[in-house]
């Protein structure tokens, strides 16, 4: 096969649609808030979440208003996206599978514990269908 049909071949894919963390027709698909609760157990169980599918991964985070400016510039280097209120949303998008959530649960938990907060859990989103 030459350049030529390659490139050809490349273009033809079909392009997944652009998704955004402040996408508005975004809904919940599965939730995770349960600390006993395997995250294969949450998608597992979610009727909604579509795998094959980007989604939105979503933490929630309670961590002090003089940390959040630290955990931004922590996380956006990796395409973390952090709104802060009384529980900051620390969100990304992402294909979802058990392992990447079990990892980001986990890595959100050692930084809301190192900037004296706790990690509430996760869910995550797809555009309503």
């Amino acid at each position: 096969m030459g350049l030529l049909s390659r490139l050809r071949d490349v273009l033809r894919r079909p392009v997944e649609p652009a998704l955004s963390v402040d996408d508005p027709d975004l809904v919940v698909v599965v939730e995770a808030f349960d600390i006993v609760e395997a995250d294969s157990a949450a998608l597992a169980r979610s009727s909604r979440w579509r795998p094959d599918e980007l989604a939105v991964l979503r933490h929630h985070l309670r961590i002090p208003a003089e940390q959040v400016e630290r955990a931004r510039e922590l996380l956006e280097p990796d395409g973390w996206v952090v709104a802060s209120g009384d529980v900051s949303h620390i969100s990304r998008v992402q294909k979802l599978d058990a392992l990447h959530c079990s990892q980001e649960r986990s890595r959100m938990a050692s930084l809301a514990q190192r900037l004296g907060g706790e990690a509430l859990g996760w869910d995550a989103l797809q555009p309503d269908r």
